[in-house]
């Protein structure tokens, strides 16, 4: 099924036909000082079921009853008392809107959005979307909840979601920033999953993702409880895991439940796809004058520069959500790592 996002005012159409996704959990991530590629798939859109945009609020003027009726169990800097439901686009699905010029600040090469909503419908002229192309951020328009409607789209089946897998490192060598947000937010589920206890994880890019953080952050000890994977067309887990990371749906966003007893640990799709059913260079024909038969297996696949590191600000975002935090031993550690973002292991 698929729509289109209309003007409240006029009724102009101000996107082509979109079919809704899971709300990527890197949304509002910040990566490095380059410029990102869009958040959203052509042809995708997504709805932030929290607050956005101004007016905001410092936690000072909060206090801890106000922001636990909103779901917010740790301090934050501040909140936002905006209009929930904000609707991300790609840029390029956008139609029949234009800039306005006063509200077009940066931080650095483009618009951050910080003077609100700076596109407008181009036939009556509502302010009805926020383009965000600066650098270290995902590039993207936000459609305001109050200012657009949302259509059926005539013609049209929708796009089709896909279970595909995201590549770990990107051809730089760096690790790819979808990876370093989606094990931040699942990183602090893990955490208040193991009640405390050490986690033991599988061999492998699992370990090497998310050994080192739960390493430094649980405390060391026997007996550990222990973590796998589990999710759609996987067999079970021999022994049967204490804690499962499993996949949230890329359409719905659903976690994947698993069987027995584990408890679930939500992992953004993409990124469960490539862990659970990784994908092995395979050798191709050599060409041009190598004899019949010899086969090349160069290049060589990306290998990362650098230990990995979940991203703090997501795992945060992410811990401060979760009602487990109000447990002395992980207020603690979200205490701590609110003081010190960029301490091992993040």
């Amino acid at each position: 099924m698929a729509d289109v996002f209309a003007c409240a005012r006029c009724g102009a159409v101000l996107t082509a036909s979109v079919s809704r996704v899971a709300l990527p959990v890197h949304a509002h991530h910040t990566y490095g000082h380059d410029m990102l590629p869009a958040l959203m798939e052509p042809g995708t859109y997504a709805v932030d079921p929290e607050p956005s945009g101004p007016p905001w609020r410092p936690w000072s003027e909060i206090g801890a009853d106000e922001a636990e009726a909103r779901g917010i169990f740790a301090p934050v800097h501040a909140l936002s008392f905006g209009a929930p439901g904000a609707v991300v686009v790609a840029p390029g699905d956008t139609r029949g809107t234009v800039l306005i010029p006063e509200r077009c600040d940066g931080y650095c090469l483009g618009l951050d959005g910080r003077d609100g909503p700076n596109l407008a419908c181009a036939r009556c002229g509502l302010a009805v979307a926020t383009r965000i192309d600066d650098c270290s951020l995902w590039q993207a328009v936000w459609l305001a909840p109050d200012a657009v409607r949302r259509l059926p789209a005539e013609g049209s089946a929708g796009r089709t979601v896909e279970w595909k897998g995201t590549p770990s490192v990107e051809q730089s060598g760096r690790w790819n920033p979808r990876w370093e947000a989606a094990v931040g937010a699942a990183l602090a589920h893990m955490l208040a999953a193991s009640a405390g206890a050490p986690v033991a994880v599988p061999d492998g890019l699992v370990a090497d993702t998310f050994g080192r953080a739960l390493e430094t952050l649980l405390p060391p000890g026997p007996p550990p409880k222990r973590a796998g994977l589990a999710g759609p067309n996987l067999p079970a887990p021999h022994p049967v895991a204490d804690i499962a990371l499993v996949p949230r749906h890329p359409r719905t966003g659903k976690t994947w439940q698993p069987p027995g007893t584990a408890k679930a640990v939500p992992l953004a799709a993409d990124v469960w796809t490539a862990l659970a059913f990784p994908r092995e260079q395979q050798p191709v024909p050599a060409t041009g004058g190598m004899p019949e038969g010899v086969f090349r297996d160069d290049p060589l696949p990306p290998y990362p520069h650098e230990l990995f590191r979940p991203d703090s600000k997501v795992f945060l975002h992410t811990l401060a959500r979760l009602p487990a935090v109000r447990e002395p031993w992980l207020r603690r550690i979200y205490d701590h790592v609110r003081k010190h973002p960029y301490a091992r292991p993040f």
